[in-house]
């Protein structure tokens, strides 16, 4: 935007807006108008609002009697709608008197294909025909290509829709359906009940051939799944999951639901994974359709924790919203702290917390870089907040959020939010507000203590050193870089498990400088209990001690020493002897540590046959007795962990130690009665796949008549070991058969494909212009981090070369982010990859 005051002027204050909206779906157009209930707070000859990509066609102004006793009237003003700016300027020569007034505005506009604003999409019916449907996305600053608005968060308004649809559509906006009639020509005329006071980014309509569960109840709230016909049977999962959130949030929040209804929408093309409307909840088809007979257990956990965070954020984001765009990380990282407390409660046996443990790493990951950002930054441009969508605002949010929770007791954080909700109901709020009501209940310094966490980038590893006076905690910044290494700290909430002649206990220490000494008597058995705390802690020089240690701990063991391996403060081969002491392990989540870092191990050996082959046997002697002890086949007793552990172990044997029974077995298990045993078959056959394997993806993914099937089917097109195979679903990218939701992760997938990632990037190159005018623009800095992968001094000197003259302003810090990883491996590949080819 380009202004030196992003903000809108605060002289006129919407307070109720009533749209009308009539789309076309055979021309991809549509046509409104809508009445803007405003109060003037001081005389003014000119109104900014927003609007961008509409024709405005008749505005006018109605004022009232003012108080004075002066009449009101009709003003027709000077309409400039600014496309640089994305601003409508009503310029009144006259002037406008202040009190309350309604403007008055019709207008058009295109259904676009960009997956954003007023958008359409299609989808091949059971009758073979293509069909469209006309939906919305609006955050975060595009409720604006809709109809003229305040699109920001602050202009809080309610919003009384009307829709006129063909007469065999299916509407659905915020609020339920209060009024259904025919009009003259045929169309319905279908009106809204009014919504609470929200903002324009949570206002929702979805039109066209769709079709809509039998509503049930949750607590009083009708929930239903709107989904395209003949997919109806996949929608009995997402019902379960959300009546049991639905209660679960109202208990916790001691609120009832804010609206009327609850719809959830399938929508084919999507650009995000889901999106909070208010009442009518977008979602990908894949991430809320499921068939839990045909679906593995991530992919099952995957559509309830988007579902729980989507319904999370009825009270924490449309209840009380963020003020302005550099708050909507606690909006995102309450959600998603709030999706794994609620997934835990629905399935306390999928042990979700210590599978939070991998998103947990993910984020230490981009927060060991030099090019981190603090969580909380200041937002000035519709670009900027559209890069606040990433793993720093999710993952490190919900971490940190974690540690607050598990710092202070659930109990008192629980009672803390909800009087942040109570106080701040229809309203929004800065960061410090929650603060606020938390340290009210806790008598707890919690704003000193978050500060540091959320206004500083970065985190600390904590050492700790026996002495003869007791525990010495010292903590230091962490980077995977030591030269871009400073002395920030933190108010570090330490937690401790200590073993006294046998005796444990549990000692919680606010470490709020550089040092300290915990004279507690005891051996330190965990310096991070529950693995809860936003900090890495460094194993020291002997032997990893893994008795008495949750999963979850065990998990920090050897994700905390990984951290350091790349950083160079222990060498691979130690790393590869500590994994090596992890062969009775039996925990899911720890094994997806130790899978990824052999796996890296591999790749930086890969060139060296003698030295993979002996690097492959260790990995089967370390994983194969695990694999053989759970059986290679499942069994009715089996747990879900224990399904994807075991597909983990497949995985690991058959697609990075390349094992060939487990190769072999994979073949006969593609279509294997355990799904989650069949989804990891598919990624080893793939991983090896030759011309009848790579046609047999393409046949099943075009074939698939569901989305985890399809997905699974595309993605492996993507992991085929030749480039000529590859090549043929990135041709499938660019005439279209791929969706554009999709395309940018096949191609963040191809790029990590050690034997095709070159050629991948070079196709990217050449097809730059096309990819990033079809895919939505949030996804191509997701796109791009493939390029970590590509870890030659070749390859990120060209990948850095191209994209310093082809930027991506929207993920400007993201793709800084990814060029320094990339570096970060090339530095890892060019310094370990002698020395652990001689220790192997």
């Amino acid at each position: 935007m380009a202004t030196t005051d992003a903000r809108l002027p605060r002289h006129v204050v919407p307070h109720r807006y009533e749209l009308l909206l009539e789309p076309d779906l055979e021309s991809g157009r549509f046509r409104g108008s809508v009445t803007i209930e405003v109060d003037i707070l001081e005389a003014t000859d000119e109104i900014v609002c927003n609007a961008a990509e509409l024709e405005i066609g008749d505005v006018r102004l109605v004022t009232d009697e003012d108080a004075t006793g002066s009449a009101g009237g009709e003003h027709r003003p000077a309409v400039r709608l600014d496309a640089d700016t994305e601003r409508l300027h009503l310029d009144f020569p006259d002037g406008l008197p202040a009190g309350p007034a309604r403007i008055h505005a019709t207008f058009r506009g295109v259904l676009n294909d960009r997956l954003r604003g007023f958008y359409r999409s299609t989808y091949t019916g059971t009758d073979g025909r293509a069909h469209t449907i006309a939906t919305t996305q609006f955050q975060s600053t595009d409720a604006r290509r809709a109809f003229p608005c305040w699109d920001e968060p602050a202009w809080k308004a309610t919003f009384a829709t009307t829709l006129i649809v063909d007469p065999d559509h299916l509407a659905v906006s915020n609020g339920a359906a209060i009024d259904d009639t025919i009009d003259a020509d045929g169309r319905r005329r279908i009106t809204f009940a009014e919504t609470m006071r929200m903002s324009t980014y949570l206002v929702a309509f979805v039109i066209g051939p769709l079709e809509a569960t039998d509503p049930v109840d949750a607590g009083g709230v009708p929930v239903r799944v709107i989904h395209r016909p003949g997919r109806r049977h996949l929608t009995s999962f997402a019902l379960d999951v959300a009546v049991h959130a639905l209660d679960w949030f109202t208990d916790y929040y001691d609120l009832p639901y804010p609206g009327d209804k609850v719809d959830l929408l399938a929508i084919p093309d999507f650009a995000f994974g889901a999106m909070e409307n208010l009442g009518c909840i977008t979602f990908r088809e894949v991430l809320l359709l499921v068939d839990p007979d045909r679906a593995s257990q991530p992919e099952l956990q995957r559509v309830a924790d988007v579902i729980n965070h989507e319904l999370a954020h009825m009270w924490f984001g449309d209840l009380v919203t963020m003020r302005w765009w550099e708050g909507i990380w606690l909006n995102e990282a309450f959600a998603t702290f709030m999706e794994t407390s609620c997934s835990h409660a629905f399935r306390p046996d999928w042990e979700v917390w210590n599978t939070f443990g991998r998103a947990r790493a993910a984020a230490f990951d981009t927060d060991a870089l030099a090019t981190t950002r603090p969580i909380e930054f200041p937002v000035v441009t519709p670009e900027e907040a559209e890069g606040m969508f990433d793993i720093l605002t999710y993952e490190k949010g919900a971490s940190v959020v974690r540690m607050l929770e598990q710092h202070l007791g659930p109990t008192v954080f629980r009672d803390g939010v909800r009087r942040y909700l109570r106080l701040h109901a229809y309203s929004n709020t800065d960061t410090t507000d929650l603060w606020d009501a938390l340290e009210e209940v806790s008598a707890q310094p919690v704003r000193r203590i978050m500060d540091g966490w959320i206004f500083q980038g970065g985190y600390p590893v904590i050492e700790t050193t026996p002495t003869p006076h007791g525990l010495q905690l010292h903590q230091r910044r962490f980077t995977l870089d030591h030269e871009v290494a400073d002395d920030r700290m933190w108010a570090v909430p330490v937690g401790l498990r200590l073993d006294h002649e046998g005796s444990v206990h549990e000692h919680r220490v606010l470490l709020d400088g550089r040092s300290a000494l915990l004279t507690a008597p005891g051996r330190p058995t965990t310096a991070n209990v529950g693995a809860a705390g936003f900090y890495r802690v460094h194993p020291g020089p002997g032997p990893a001690d893994l008795s008495g240690l949750e999963p979850a701990e065990r998990h920090g063991i050897v994700d905390d020493s990984w951290a350091l391996t790349l950083a160079d403060e222990i060498d691979a081969i130690r790393w590869l002897q500590l994994a090596e002491g992890f062969g009775t392990e039996r925990d899911l989540t720890v094994w997806q540590a130790l899978s990824a870092g052999l796996g890296s191990l591999m790749n930086i050996v890969d060139d060296d046959p003698a030295a993979a082959n002996r690097l492959r046997s260790r990995i089967v002697a370390l994983a194969g007795p695990t694999l053989e002890s759970i059986g290679l086949d499942s069994h009715d007793s089996d747990d879900d962990r224990t399904r994807e552990l075991r597909a983990t172990l497949v995985r690991l044997l058959g697609a990075v130690a390349d094992h060939e029974p487990t190769i072999a077995s994979c073949h006969d298990r593609l279509d294997a009665a355990d799904p989650t045993l069949a989804a990891a078959a598919l990624v080893v056959v793939a991983h090896h796949g030759d011309r009848r394997i790579a046609d047999q993806l393409r046949a099943r993914w075009r074939a698939a008549t569901d989305p985890q099937t399809e997905q699974r089917h595309l993605r492996a097109r993507a992991d085929l070991p030749d480039i000529e195979l590859v090549r043929e679903v990135l041709d499938d990218i660019v005439r279209g058969d791929v969706r554009s939701q999709d395309g940018p992760y096949v191609i963040r997938q191809a790029l990590a494909n050690r034997t095709a990632g070159e050629a991948v990037w070079r196709f990217t190159e050449q097809n730059w212009e096309t990819l990033s005018a079809r895919f939505p623009s949030n996804s191509l800095a997701r796109m791009l981090e493939g390029v970590t992968a590509l870890d030659s001094p070749e390859m990120f000197d060209e990948v850095a070369a191209f994209l310093a003259d082809h930027p991506v302003p929207q993920g400007e810090k993201q793709i800084s982010q990814h060029l320094e990883r990339q570096r970060i491996n090339t530095a890892f590949r060019t310094r370990e990859a002698d020395r652990l080819k001689v220790a192997l």
